[in-house]
């Protein structure tokens, strides 16, 4: 059977507050069909969670280039470190 989508975000927000067994025998619909539509909508609520514009993309791009160079830097200065002390140790 068909349900519309009002008739199935009605359900879910029954389902919800009541529950999936009570708002299934409520609404003549079966436990599965209703535990299916849930799963599905907090898979497509997660997925969109992740999901950022391409301003957010950019943004962040730009936040994790900063980060690398900052690492870059503070890993040449560590090997810079290291050639100093081995330098010391062979005297």
């Amino acid at each position: 059977m068909k349900y519309s989508k009002e008739f199935k975000e009605e359900a879910l927000k029954l389902s919800d507050e009541i529950g999936l067994k009570k708002a299934a025998q409520q609404l003549g619909i079966q436990y599965y069909t209703l535990s299916d539509w849930r799963t599905k909508r907090n898979a497509a609520a997660k997925a969109k969670k992740y999901q950022m514009t391409d301003e957010e993309l950019k943004q962040r791009n730009l936040e994790l280039e900063r980060e690398n160079a900052e690492l870059r830097k503070a890993n040449d200065i560590l090997k810079d470190a290291l050639g100093f002390f081995a330098k010391d140790r062979k005297k």
